[in-house]
């Protein structure tokens, strides 16, 4: 069997479509650095504009399960030239390398269950201080996450008070518990201390709408600063251009939201 297999692009995100995006770096300074945390130097990506004047808002973007690959660098491109300083994190990296799996399952098993939520969580905060030391505003903290990376953001805005806003894309909302995973973001709802935007696809079997509207009472009951927009026609991962989920119009309204979320809360 043949896989369509794209360079830059995890193995296991395979087949890819003829939809992918890519961002030129021209008016933008951006590649790989290392970020130190918890005794340990991780991988990241980082894009900001090469005009800037003064500090940038910090956006961290949480990667999908595949890692850093080359559809989440490209996301950090198009943040940056919105004026953000956009930073992803190798989240997996002391677990291994998404790109030694070819599928998702074997990627799921062998090396995404073994990421302990507790240390995402303080590797993102340590992120945030290299930011706040290479240009970011400390004061205008961001995160977006999509698919895994979208219940990280979740999760992060019940962690860390110095967030200001958070955009997730399509993370599950319940789930089993486990060592490695002792909450969910319906478990934080009463937690949340920056106001999160959540996107989703009504046509998402691995995120039921019962799920999202659990979420939703969640979030009500905590009186929390959140909104959750459904996506009538997107199924799971439509803002990921590079495959056949790829759900145009409804990734661009998610991309002006987000844009429009962050304006409002940065500053606040």
């Amino acid at each position: 069997m043949t896989t369509n297999k794209q360079p830059g692009f995890a193995p296991a995100a395979s087949p890819h479509a003829s939809t992918i995006v890519h961002t030129p770096e021209d008016a933008l300074i951006a590649g790989e650095t290392s970020i130190p945390t918890q005794g340990d130097n991780m991988p990241a990506f980082h894009a900001r504009p090469k005009n800037a004047d003064g500090p940038l808002p910090i956006v961290i973007v949480v990667q999908e399960i595949f890692g850093v690959h080359e559809h989440i660098r490209d996301l950090c491109r198009r943040l940056a030239l919105e004026g953000y300083l956009a930073i992803a994190p190798e989240l997996y990296f002391r677990q291994g390398d998404p790109n030694d799996f070819a599928d998702i399952q074997t990627l799921l098993s062998g090396l995404v269950s073994k990421v302990p939520d507790a240390q995402v969580l303080a590797d993102l905060d340590h992120v945030a201080s290299w930011a706040a030391r290479n240009g970011g505003n400390a004061h205008q903290l961001l995160i977006t996450g999509f698919c895994w990376g979208g219940r990280i953001a979740w999760l992060y805005a019940a962690h860390n008070p110095q967030l200001k806003a958070a955009v997730a894309w399509y993370g599950k909302l319940v789930g089993e518990k486990s060592l490695n995973s002792p909450r969910h973001p319906v478990d934080v709802a009463t937690d949340l201390t920056a106001p999160v935007l959540g996107l989703y696809g009504a046509q998402d079997t691995g995120i039921p709408l019962e799920s999202v509207e659990t979420m939703r009472q969640a979030l009500r009951a905590a009186n929390a600063t959140a909104e959750i927009v459904i996506y009538p026609e997107a199924g799971h991962a439509f803002n990921a251009d590079y495959r056949p989920s790829y759900h145009e119009e409804s990734a661009k309204d998610g991309w002006q939201r987000m844009l429009t979320w962050f304006a409002q809360y940065s500053k606040k």
